[in-house]
């Protein structure tokens, strides 16, 4: 009986160190570091942007947008985590590895609707995945857009790669500029690279020329401010509307209403060095005199849900906090309170309060769900609800009264007097 209860224990102690072991080898591994992910800025995309379908790049096209190898990496599983194909600009949007700037000088470019209830797309995406197909050898320079797409290319992406050309100079040059077209892809280039009829290397001559770039145009150009110049006076200038409004924008959001130098223009992204070349002999800047006459503004006629970025900078809101305003209403859908306001990060809470006290406040075009209606795209976005989405969804299934579903959230009651303010 003895020498049994010693087994026992023995057998016992054998296992204790066992598992004593094993636990100490699993908690003493490595932990796998998590990639650290620099954010690019705006300024650092490349210049020779063209539009382009997401969908469509590999992971060289997209280190030529300036992401990093880690940020490609991340965006392409985010791809497949996705479902293997982007179906929106606001999807994109999400992906963590594209910063809020960079998507910002990106998206005119972006060939994707605003968001996926966007049907007129669907015919694009069709054409666009259509085989590349090419049988006899051909000069690209020669090609007209429907021949492009006789070849397998959308229409969109002919135009594209038509503007390549002109910026070029209306010539390819060689196959190693043609490599270089943004919008045909490495796979791509491989099919038609063995039937180009251009020379295999950029020759010396064209790279010295400081004007290989130089877009051909019929443009004649006048002296023009670029402070008072609208859409179509930019368009006028040989901007496509996309860069015109990117140019506006540029001026009218980040420089506050005003170019002050040639030097700020010659920083807005979507005008090339060779553009700007062009432009800077009629460009009048006059600093001596205020450019831009700003419209006095009634603070106490302009609904807070309605006022726009523009006129925040008026008020004297600086860029960081009309932005977070701005930002914080178009995820809320809305103000319902003035309280609400005052609680937006990064804001100059003294001067946002001034104004909160003059400009009214129209809450009846905000719009307003039961948690068993909510459409679960707004669920998921709403700064408010997201966090508790995924539960709605569920207990929703179940049952169809309001106050049940938010009795088994279990929200601390901050939280949801927060909800309320947004249901029916």
């Amino acid at each position: 009986m003895m020498r049994k209860n010693y087994y026992q224990k023995l057998a016992f102690m054998g296992m204790l160190l066992i598992v004593l072991l094993a636990f100490q080898k699993y908690t003493s591994r490595e932990k796998e570091d998590f990639p650290e992910v620099k954010f690019i800025t705006e300024s650092s995309a490349a210049l020779n942007l063209t539009d382009f379908d997401p969908n469509d790049l590999d992971a060289k096209q997209w280190m030529h947008l300036g992401f990093s190898e880690k940020q490609v990496s991340t965006i392409l599983n985010y791809k497949k985590i996705v479902g293997g194909e982007f179906t929106s600009k606001e999807q994109l949007k999400k992906c963590y590895a594209i910063s809020e700037e960079k998507f910002t000088a990106l998206e005119s470019f972006i060939l994707l609707p605003e968001n996926g209830k966007d049907h007129r797309f669907e015919r694009f995406k069709t054409n666009a995945k259509k085989e590349i197909s090419v049988s006899k050898k051909f000069n690209p320079d020669g090609l007209s857009v429907s021949e492009w797409m006789n070849m397998g290319f959308s229409e969109k992406q002919a135009e594209a790669i038509l503007k390549y050309r002109n910026y070029l100079g209306g010539s390819f040059v060689s196959k190693e500029k043609f490599k270089e077209c943004f919008i045909i892809s490495s796979e791509n280039y491989s099919k038609l690279e063995p039937y180009l009829l251009l020379p295999v290397k950029t020759s010396d001559s064209f790279r010295k020329s400081g004007n290989q770039y130089a877009i051909k145009s019929n443009i004649q150009y006048h002296s023009f401010d670029p402070n008072t110049l609208d859409l179509d006076g930019w368009k006028g200038l040989g901007f496509s509307e996309k860069q015109a409004n990117t140019i506006i924008n540029y001026r009218d959001r980040n420089l506050r209403g005003s170019f002050k130098s040639l030097e700020d223009i010659k920083k807005c992204f979507v005008i090339s060095p060779e553009k700007f070349q062009e432009l800077s002999p009629y460009i009048k800047l006059n600093t001596n005199r205020n450019l831009i006459q700003k419209q006095e503004t009634d603070f106490s006629k302009v609904d807070l849900n309605m006022i726009t970025f523009k006129q925040l900078l008026e008020f004297g809101l600086d860029e960081k906090s009309a932005g977070s305003m701005i930002g914080f209403r178009k995820k809320l859908r809305g103000f319902v309170n003035k309280q609400q306001i005052l609680d937006t990060y990064n804001i100059d809470k003294n001067l946002v309060q001034k104004l909160i006290s003059i400009a009214p406040l129209d809450v009846s075009n905000v719009p307003k769900y039961t948690l068993t209606e909510a459409p679960e795209e707004w669920l998921k976005d709403h700064p408010y609800f997201k966090y508790s989405a995924d539960k709605i969804i569920f207990y929703r299934t179940t049952y169809t009264d309001d106050k049940k579903i938010l009795k088994l959230l279990k929200l601390k009651p901050e939280y949801e007097e927060r909800m309320k303010l947004y249901l029916k």
